[in-house]
């Protein structure tokens, strides 16, 4: 409990840069997380699995705290998610990062489409300047990551294969 002990005195998060999952935890002696997100559970989306995998692994460390996943929207819309981390009323959260521009409007440029192209590009973006900005906004925020991933995102269109901006020029 020595573990949780410290991490519940702060916020903690899941950072994905299209894609955040938050936690924030308003009470050390705590013994049921709340984790929301806007994703069907049960259903093997891979953002609801990214929670459920922080569930099995809170419930297999023993430390007395288990982790009760509200998803679909059921216990907060994508966009209140942040505020209510920040304010420490939800503990863990998975949403797109860009959902909280409205009050950190550097959070848009995590969302942006081609921004991330593999595992490596996501690696190194991951210990960028960039992030190191986006995480001191989350963590002054009273947020911790405590996990980044990253989703593909792409651009599309009905006449040909976009591969780089000469592809849609006009």
């Amino acid at each position: 409990m020595k573990l949780f002990d410290t991490v519940c005195r702060s916020a903690l998060g899941i950072a994905a840069a299209a894609l955040f999952a938050c936690v924030a935890v308003a009470d050390a002696d705590a013994k049921t997380l709340k984790a929301s997100h806007q994703w069907p559970g049960g259903k093997g989306d891979v953002r609801d699995e990214m929670v459920q995998i922080i569930k099995r692994e809170v419930e297999k460390a023993n430390v007395g705290l288990e982790v009760k996943i509200y998803p679909g929207k059921s216990l907060y819309k994508p966009k209140e998610q942040w505020n209510a981390l920040a304010k420490a009323r939800l503990d863990l959260s998975a949403f797109p990062l860009a959902y909280a521009a409205g009050r950190h409007p550097e959070f848009d440029a995590t969302l942006m489409p081609g921004l991330v192209k593999n595992h490596e590009h996501a690696r190194r973006l991951n210990g960028s300047p960039f992030m190191a900005d986006i995480k001191k906004i989350i963590n002054d925020a009273g947020v911790v990551v405590i996990s980044d991933a990253w989703l593909a995102g792409g651009f599309a269109s009905k006449k040909a294969c976009i591969l780089d901006p000469k592809d849609i020029q006009g």
